[in-house]
């Protein structure tokens, strides 16, 4: 998939108009392509150098050429980067004089790639670079940032440390069989593995906040028509994104809308209201999408008409969410009430809120993040925030508690590094040093082009 010995060039800022784009050359030839291109055959390293750049059409922008040589640049060999004017036409024709000179395009992903394989970065890290471009959140750009910067790589560094310690002095001892040398007994390796496991559980109880900073959930509004779920929609979206009339029924599909409640990416869902139909198809589809987004929701938010009687469908839909994370909420506080939280029947708070109003929707907000991050604060960036790191220290994980019971039970050592060494393996694994080829090229065919 990728020739890592060649030049390669490719834009490297995001499509669109803008004041500057840059496109980045890297490989043995890049300094000789940008000499090509510009005409000045030597750049002053990590100092910008204006120049006129033309291909076989002639002139195409006035630049700034940098050349950052290797092994200090960021894909540790000799990288140009070429700032011009925003234009994609202008930064397009760049690209192609560029392989008109020799270079190749990029494969998504591998500048950051090359940085992998010469040892600027590890497998962690970079998979933060495209986490941080990702970022939408704050607090999901810091979470990216903090990995970059390795702050997991040396929390799993420390504990793989800890493990080939302890894996050395149990093949010491097993070296010297017949002088009945032991350089660690029995139960001093059942301690220190418990040890070694205790920093990993530590990690783990991260791991589902730091999925809900990285991945975000989705709330789906559930309701009757007219209980008031496209004015509460639009109240938390910050926008007038789904049509509201006095007419029951409006909401015919779903309709999504992405906010952030404390740093959490949070998709809120729109559905049909639910009620008898008369045949209508259009509603009866609508419908049926809402209870399938409702099913696959992490939270739904029940929405109820405070305003009138409830009725059998609302009941009917308590009765369907019982099992599910949920929020519910007495919509049209504003109004004289039929009911009060306190009577509604069931076993769950009910906020009052209104959406005309928007009292109570700051409570709301809150209780929609507690439903899915329970009382954990949120504020601090969590060490991991990766399925695949928080399934290998999972494995890992599995296996010291393997190794530690069978240190205390006594049994021979080499039982005991079999399963260690399985845990050195699956955190080496999310680091990169054992990781497969497969997995390598799955990670990085995730990123965009120029990155």
């Amino acid at each position: 998939m990728f020739c890592p010995d060649d030049t390669i060039v490719a834009v490297a800022t995001p499509p669109g108009r803008g004041g500057i784009g840059v496109v980045r050359i890297s490989g043995p030839a890049a300094p000789a392509i940008a000499a090509q291109l510009s005409g000045h055959p030597e750049l002053e390293p990590r100092r910008a150098t204006l120049a006129r750049v033309a291909g076989a059409g002639g002139a195409i922008d006035r630049v700034l050429l940098t050349l950052f040589p290797a092994p200090h640049s960021y894909t540790g060999e000799d990288v140009v980067e070429v700032s011009a004017h925003g234009s994609q036409v202008l930064l397009r024709s760049i690209v192609q004089a560029a392989m008109d000179a020799g270079a190749r395009l990029a494969e998504p992903g591998e500048f950051t790639l090359r940085a992998f394989l010469r040892g600027r970065i590890d497998l962690i890290q970079a998979e933060a670079v495209r986490d941080l471009v990702d970022a939408v959140t704050p607090l999901q750009a810091r979470a990216a940032f903090d990995q970059l910067e390795g702050t997991l790589t040396a929390r799993i560094g420390e504990a793989d440390r800890a493990l080939f310690d302890l894996v050395a002095r149990l093949e010491a001892s097993l070296d010297f069989p017949d002088e009945g040398y032991h350089f660690v007994d029995d139960m001093s390796a059942a301690r220190e593995i418990q040890g070694i496991a205790r920093q990993l559980d530590e990690l783990r109880a991260d791991a589902l906040r730091g999925r809900l900073i990285r991945e975000g959930v989705h709330v789906v509004f559930a309701g009757r028509p007219n209980a008031g779920k496209s004015s509460l929609f639009n109240r938390l979206a910050g926008a007038g994104r789904a049509i509201v009339t006095e007419v029951p029924g409006t909401t015919r599909d779903l309709l999504t809308e992405t906010v952030e409640i404390e740093g959490v990416p949070v998709t809120l869902v729109d559905t049909a209201g639910l009620r008898e139909t008369a045949g209508d198809a259009i509603e009866e589809e609508g419908m049926a999408r809402a209870v399938a987004a409702r099913a696959v929701a992490a939270v739904v938010l029940v929405v109820l008409d405070q305003s009138v009687p409830m009725c059998r469908d609302d009941r009917l839909l308590l009765e369907h969410t019982a099992t599910q994370p949920r929020v519910i909420v007495a919509n049209k506080s504003d109004l004289p009430a039929a009911w009060t939280p306190e009577t509604a029947p069931v076993e769950a708070p009910v906020l009052r809120v209104s959406a005309a109003t928007g009292e109570g929707v700051e409570t709301l907000r809150a209780a929609l993040l507690a439903a899915v991050a329970g009382s954990e604060p949120l504020r601090d960036a969590p060490a991991i925030t990766n399925v695949r790191h928080t399934d290998l220290i999972s494995q890992a994980r599995t296996a010291l508690g393997r190794a530690a019971a069978a240190a205390a039970a006594g049994t021979p050592e080499e039982f005991v590094l079999a399963d260690l060494n399985e845990a050195r393996s699956r955190l080496e694994e999310v680091t990169g040093v054992r990781t497969p080829d497969d997995v390598i090229h799955e990670i990085f065919g995730r990123f965009c082009i120029g990155k």
